[in-house]
């Protein structure tokens, strides 16, 4: 599996890009999986007071929540899971999408910039290549730009790895 990801600032355009970064993925024959990190400590993906959601405030270890269109699996855990542990859950595609994990230097990362504030690749020359939108200066960043609007340009990044 090629696992990318997609990393900003609050608000840069993360979710977006990789909303588009999707069907343009799959135009090219490829399976694509997300992993999104948040830095929310409680992550409630159920509704309190529905079964599931009484099941592992009883205690369960895991739930899982099925119908016939698909299913979700949710663990509880004392300690936060690595990426790799996340990816080892995953069923095998072409692509993964990780939004976030900002600080993996091991993991190859796309940063999004808009403009507002400071580009994080000043501070982690890690980062592989900054997408931004035209016009937009990266004062003291003589790495790779990739334009933004350019979709396509972007899917070849990511795959070129």
């Amino acid at each position: 599996m090629r696992v990318v990801a997609i990393v900003g600032r609050k608000g840069s355009g993360k979710t977006t890009l990789i909303e588009r970064l999707i069907p343009a993925l799959q135009a090219r024959n490829l399976s694509v999986s997300t992993i999104k990190h948040t830095h929310h400590h409680d992550i409630e993906l159920d509704v309190p007071g529905k079964d599931s959601h009484r099941h592992r405030l009883a205690g369960a270890s895991e739930v899982i929540v099925a119908s016939d269109s698909g299913w979700a699996r949710i663990a509880a855990s004392t300690d936060p899971a690595s990426l790799q542990t996340l990816l080892g859950h995953l069923r095998p595609v072409d692509v993964v999408l990780v939004e976030g994990f900002k600080k993996l230097e091991w993991l190859r990362r796309v940063e999004v910039f808009r403009g507002q504030g400071t580009p994080l690749v000043l501070a982690d020359p890690g980062i592989a290549a900054v997408a931004v939108p035209d016009g937009v200066e990266l004062v003291g960043y003589a790495g790779l730009k990739l334009p933004l609007a350019d979709l396509s340009a972007v899917v070849d990044f990511i795959l070129s790895s």
